[in-house]
């Protein structure tokens, strides 16, 4: 019982212990009020962080709509311009069509040079331009399209005849000219014609 007894005196806190453990706890208690301070500061500055994620988002999305309105106004406003020089056309074609009875044929070819050129102006205003595709021409297929090879004792790969004329807006090619162009005659039917000839 004296090894029991001596234990238990020995596991009795001192003066000094109880001063450390006391300064322990303290420390404990300091070092843990100080991280929920830091840990207070970190979400309040998450928190600002986010509100100004949220508010940041909503001006891009505002300013994206307000974009998207602006382009879909100029847009708008670049059809009406279009359409209006349309509808000038329009205007002609009816006229012309209400009088085609009292035109004589001279009067009515007139009429229909006359609403071809303003059409022509409209779309030239637009930035559409004929493609260039003249009889005798050399093919060229970023800018034609063969409708029908026609074999002849022509050079090869030359416009016989523009069937639809083709449009260019600025630099790309809006719909190719249909073409019907040459091509050499082959060899099979240069026999047979010479054996008929014979």
């Amino acid at each position: 019982m004296d090894n029991t007894q001596e234990t238990m005196n020995n596991q009795q806190p001192t003066g000094n212990d109880n001063q450390q453990s006391a300064e322990q706890t303290n420390a404990a208690e300091a070092r843990i009020a100080e991280l929920e301070a830091q840990l207070e500061q970190a979400r309040k500055t998450a928190e600002e962080n986010w509100n100004r994620f949220v508010r940041e988002r909503a001006d891009v999305d505002n300013i994206r709509k307000r974009m998207e309105r602006d382009v879909a106004g100029r847009v708008l406003h670049q059809k009406k311009a279009l359409f209006q020089q349309l509808l000038d056309v329009m205007d002609n074609v009816e006229r012309a069509l209400r009088f085609q009875e009292t035109m004589d044929k001279q009067q009515l070819q007139q009429t229909l040079r006359m609403l071809h050129w303003q059409m022509n102006e409209v779309l030239r205003k637009e930035g559409v331009n004929p493609v260039p595709a003249a009889i005798g021409e050399k093919f060229n297929p970023y800018i034609h399209e063969a409708f029908e090879a026609v074999e002849t004792n022509d050079e090869p790969d030359k416009i016989l005849e523009v069937v639809r004329a083709g449009y260019t807006l600025g630099s790309e090619t809006l719909r190719p000219a249909s073409v019907k162009v040459s091509k050499a005659i082959t060899n099979n039917e240069n026999a047979s014609e010479s054996q008929n000839n014979q």
